[in-house]
């Protein structure tokens, strides 16, 4: 641990606490994982060339507990290609028609990194668990 020159314990970066895909909860943010991708297509593709382009792709994650759909954006969509690992860092769920999607906003980071050794559990897509909304009232 650093020390000031007072000899007190300087703040050190807090080391990300990596995250499971079937940790994985609607509404939650600051997620950091590691995940492979296994499929990455393009559901979207707006804007003229010489201009900002605006693109999307529904890419299909996961690591050994599960996998989960993160939409990749402009410049993410290039990263996310099928067999890469990569981490995801400050990322968060949104809710698109009742199902989890994974995303990484301005505040976040995705980084390719070494190849991950564990074996994608593809039959457990959490994009696939239909969440309903529910008001709840206080009494």
């Amino acid at each position: 641990m650093a020390t000031t020159q007072h000899g007190e314990a300087k703040p050190g970066m807090r080391k990300p606490v990596f995250t499971k895909v079937d940790q994985l909860k609607p509404g939650t943010t600051g997620h950091t994982l590691t995940v492979k991708v296994v499929t990455a297509k393009t559901v979207l593709q707006k804007g003229r060339a010489h201009l900002k382009q605006t693109r999307i792709a529904e890419c299909l994650v996961g690591d050994e507990t599960g996998t989960v759909i993160f939409t990749a954006r402009n410049e993410q969509v290039d990263l996310m290609t099928p067999g890469t690992t990569v981490i995801l860092r400050n990322a968060k769920i949104d809710m698109f028609k009742g199902s989890m999607r994974l995303a990484v906003d301005k505040w976040g980071r995705v980084e390719v990194t070494e190849p991950a050794n564990f074996i994608v559990q593809e039959d457990n897509n959490l994009s696939l668990v239909e969440y309903e909304l529910v008001n709840v009232v206080e009494e």
